[in-house]
């Protein structure tokens, strides 16, 4: 958490100094908006069984680079492809344990106050979109609205409970879906702009809660910013 925090402050100051300042290789009539970004978003699950529910708030992270490719003379439309690094963080009242590498799922305990139960999933992101924007050679402020697509590829998996003395980490989680895909929405002016995600897979592929299959999916919301 401290990390994330660190890392936008960071960003902000970049994106802050960089806007500002005069910036007179913009000028060039052939400019492109390739940029780097980085979000701060809050994951909320979708299609979730009877009994379940999320804790306490727990940002998600993303970042990565998009090549930008106009497709109109005037440059305020065009296409973008990237490469990205997300960290999607759940709290909820799932139990994951692991009896001979077979992973199992309960809810947890009636009355029993854990200090963590949380699953971690770490993605390598390629996100594809069409972008609108206001922009001109003379300036990097300017409105947008970006859509598109993205598919990530899941590189590393931790879902960790903590109550006191009872302790459970499980890792490379076989149930995962290792590919995750879904579309989204940014729109904003400047730096600051609002992110939408809807994931249109499940996380799981194969867990059983209950005797139910677990397919619930993330929609994610909250802020992202790019800077040139």
């Amino acid at each position: 958490m401290r990390f994330c925090l660190n890392i936008f402050i960071f960003f902000s100051f970049c994106s802050a100094f960089s806007q500002e300042a005069p910036n007179f290789a913009a000028l060039d009539s052939l400019y492109r908006e390739d940029q780097f970004y980085m979000g701060m978003t809050y994951n909320v699950l979708q299609k979730t069984p009877q009994g379940f529910s999320e804790g306490k708030f727990t940002p998600s992270f993303s970042i990565g680079f998009q090549r930008d490719m106009p497709i109109n003379k005037s440059r305020t439309v065009a296409i973008a492809a990237g490469l990205g690094y997300a960290i999607n963080n759940f709290n909820h009242n799932v139990l994951i344990t692991e009896t001979g590498g077979v992973p199992e799922y309960n809810f947890t305990e009636a009355g029993i106050n854990y200090d963590k139960n949380k699953l971690t999933l770490h993605y390598v992101e390629m996100p594809i979109e069409f972008r609108w924007r206001t922009s001109v050679p003379e300036s990097h402020i300017f409105w947008r609205i970006y859509t598109g697509f993205k598919m990530g590829y899941l590189v590393y998996d931790r879902s960790k409970y903590n109550a006191g003395d009872d302790k459970i980490k499980v890792t490379n989680n076989r149930d995962l879906n290792k590919f995750q895909y879904g579309a989204y929405l940014a729109a904003g002016r400047n730096t600051w702009n609002v992110y939408l995600y809807y994931g249109l897979n499940p996380i799981f592929k194969s867990a059983q809660l209950e005797g139910k299959t677990l397919d619930v999916n993330t929609f994610n919301m909250g802020l992202i910013f790019y800077i040139l």
